[in-house]
């Protein structure tokens, strides 16, 4: 019954991850809008939740709560607010993700993920049009860049979770350069929400497998 249900959760994140597009025409109040926004990744922290096996699945579940704390808290208490959600949500998971090393790891990889963190700090630093915030938004670039490096070097698939890390950075730096010299047009907006939805829908799938695949070890 709890594997029917967390399918029967998954398809109505998906929908509602999909579908929150639509609402950007509908003029909703916007107590509505966030709750349809907040649908898709919290959806995911309920599936997670179902899914939790011991302290590595809450850990999951935790990292999408914050995240749809997050959508929600954007729209509703502006940008600075959402970003200390987001950023609690990229502390859990890395916390998650030291907890799940990789065993071996090649130089390259290696490489890749140390060079990520400077890379990714720097260029959200320079994209802001307001430079007055870019010191803020090179904080939370910093949570947000360790959270990826530690994802792509966790025992998790690589192709789930690193490549959904990866996909959630993007976005970030996208809505960064929508605040400077990226027009804030709607194929850019579909990006951020398509990047950012889809990568965190790769996390909890691809890490709610590792942990699966440790638990029935």
């Amino acid at each position: 019954m709890s594997d029917r249900l967390a399918k029967l959760v998954l398809a109505a994140s998906i929908l509602a991850g999909i579908s929150y597009v639509a609402s950007w025409n509908l003029n909703l109040p916007i107590g509505w809008a966030m709750t349809w926004k907040g649908l898709g990744v919290g959806l995911l922290a309920v599936r997670a939740a179902l899914k939790a096996r011991d302290a590595d699945g809450w850990l999951l579940t935790a990292v999408m709560a914050f995240g749809a704390l997050g959508d929600v808290l954007l729209g509703l208490a502006g940008l600075t607010v959402g970003a200390v959600a987001f950023l609690a949500g990229h502390l859990v998971a890395i916390a998650l993700y030291l907890r799940n090393r990789r065993p071996a790891l090649a130089r390259s990889q290696g490489a890749l993920a140390v060079l990520l963190v400077p890379a990714t700090v720097v260029t959200a630093y320079v994209l802001p049009g307001d430079r007055a915030g870019a010191p803020g938004v090179a904080v939370y670039a910093l949570g947000l860049a360790v959270m990826a490096a530690t994802a792509w070097t966790s025992r998790f698939p690589r192709h789930q979770v690193g490549l959904g890390a990866l996909m959630f950075v993007v976005s970030d730096l996208l809505i960064f350069a929508r605040s400077g010299p990226l027009s804030p047009t709607f194929a850019v907006s579909l990006a951020v929400w398509g990047l950012y939805y889809f990568g965190q829908l790769l996390i909890c799938l691809g890490a709610e497998r590792g942990l699966a695949r440790t638990a029935d070890a």
